[in-house]
């Protein structure tokens, strides 16, 4: 709903104070950073994917941003560095190497708002853990909006909205849910060994 894919039905989504559904959809656009959660890829090369997010990006600014996303090493271990070929869809990439390519695509732009829908799945645990440090300084001037089913993947947020159902089951930090929410709970139960719980 905020980059107006889907309008509410009722009420309103703002941005800045300003209803989105009264703001141009590419000035909405400009001040957005999304991630999807199946990441999406162009047909080209890397250079031109980093582009989408950055037109006049420099060589600097994408090897940064793929730093961040925890890209730049595959990104330089293959032959052809930023000029690699992407294919349709990105079908000759992993999806956890999709996903970090994405994420750098969308920090290239520095946007107001970042809105990482799901796009830690396909990580292993120790590139999220990377992935989300860095990420943590990119955007602190930024409002970070993280759709995730993996409690370590929002550990750190400020606030965590809990959905059940479709509906709103608990909002807190991580440590409010911990004590006090049953289906936040039994999530931590099945995702984290007892150590990591305490």
């Amino acid at each position: 709903m905020i980059p107006r894919f889907y309008d509410v039905e009722t009420g309103s989504v703002k941005v800045d104070g300003v209803d989105v559904r009264e703001m141009s959809q590419a000035v909405l656009r400009e001040k957005i950073g999304l991630v999807p959660q199946k990441a999406v890829l162009f047909t080209g090369d890397i250079e031109s994917n980093m582009r989408y997010g950055k037109e006049n990006a420099t060589e600097e600014e994408i090897w940064e941003a793929l730093e961040i996303a925890q890209a730049k090493n595959f990104v330089e271990r293959g032959s052809k560095g930023l000029q690699a070929r992407v294919e349709q869809g990105g079908n000759n990439f992993s999806g956890g190497q999709k996903q970090r390519l994405a994420i750098a695509r969308a920090l290239i732009r520095k946007p107001d708002i970042y809105i990482f829908d799901d796009s830690f799945s396909a990580l292993d645990f120790k590139t999220d853990a990377k992935l989300r440090k860095r990420l943590k300084s990119e955007t602190e001037d930024a409002v970070t909006l993280i759709v995730a089913q993996r409690i370590t993947s929002v550990v750190d947020a400020d606030q965590i909205i809990v959905l059940n159902e479709g509906k709103i089951a608990g909002i807190g930090t991580h440590e409010e849910l911990k004590e006090s929410n049953e289906i936040y709970q039994e999530i931590m139960r099945s995702q984290l060994s007892e150590e990591e719980i305490a």
